[in-house]
């Protein structure tokens, strides 16, 4: 009998230490699992701040550009402000800022291939490269920029400026120009309850106290539409596309 219960019990020894090794084995498993393919650092010394803003940026998400008012930042703005977090460092195949290797093929495309794709989005590159207040011509002026520093020799657009020095904007032409940029996300279709471009039955209500209050409203925001309807450049901007929207439904 007491031989059977020592059998039993280096059995169940046995059987314990199976239990502990699986465990051990499947807790590296999940290790590698959840690790594997990370291939960066971000706790290394050596790692850059713009190569870690890369490494956690979200592709495609709506960044805020410096620089000036839309319409008037340079190509240097633009690459300093949003372009460096992947053309810095390489990241996700985007051609390195300077490096003449990475941009002689796109600098063979031309000039207006290279900003077709900046401002369609190319393979892991999003749409104006994430900054959805961009104008065409700081794209142009972007791509020049850092193509010119690999070795090409195109030519940035200039903002064309005013009496008093400051950048010269039509408040019909920059309010459809916001509008096809940022607000047509909803009201092109009425995504979340937004009026639809031209609707007319849809607009009046808004519209019952005037123009300036509902300028006034889509400064603040409402239910869904975060203020500004998520745009980063000026009021007096916003109201031009608010403007636009609205003449357009009369």
């Amino acid at each position: 009998m007491s031989g059977s219960n020592g059998a039993a019990g280096k059995g169940l020894a046995g059987l314990f230490a199976v239990i502990v090794a699986g465990l051990v084995i499947l807790v590296y498993l999940l290790y590698k699992l959840f690790t594997s393919g990370s291939g960066v650092n971000l706790a290394s010394p050596t790692m850059t701040a713009s190569a870690v803003t890369a490494r956690v940026a979200q592709v495609g998400a709506e960044k805020v550009v410096a620089g000036g008012a839309p319409g008037t930042r340079s190509g240097q703005a633009v690459y300093e402000s949003l372009c460096f977090s992947c053309h810095a460092t390489g990241a996700q195949g985007a051609p390195k800022y300077k490096d003449a290797a990475d941009w002689s093929a796109r600098i063979g495309k031309g000039y207006e291939t290279l900003v077709k794709h900046a401002i369609e989005g190319f393979n892991a590159m999003p749409a104006r490269g994430g900054g959805a207040d961009l104008t065409d011509d700081e794209i142009k002026r972007a791509v020049a920029y850092m193509a010119n520093a690999a070795g090409a020799k195109f030519e940035e657009p200039k903002a064309a400026t005013g009496a008093a020095g400051g950048a010269a904007v039509d408040p019909a032409t920059k309010g459809k120009e916001i509008y096809g940029q940022v607000c047509v996300a909803c009201h092109a279709a009425g995504i979340s309850g937004a009026p639809k471009f031209g609707d007319k039955a849809a607009w009046a209500p808004r519209l019952k106290d005037g123009e300036d209050a509902a300028v006034a409203i889509g400064l603040k925001g409402l239910n869904a539409m975060p203020p500004k309807g998520g745009y980063s450049g000026s009021d007096e901007e916003f109201k031009a596309a608010a403007l636009y929207m609205i003449r357009a439904s009369k």
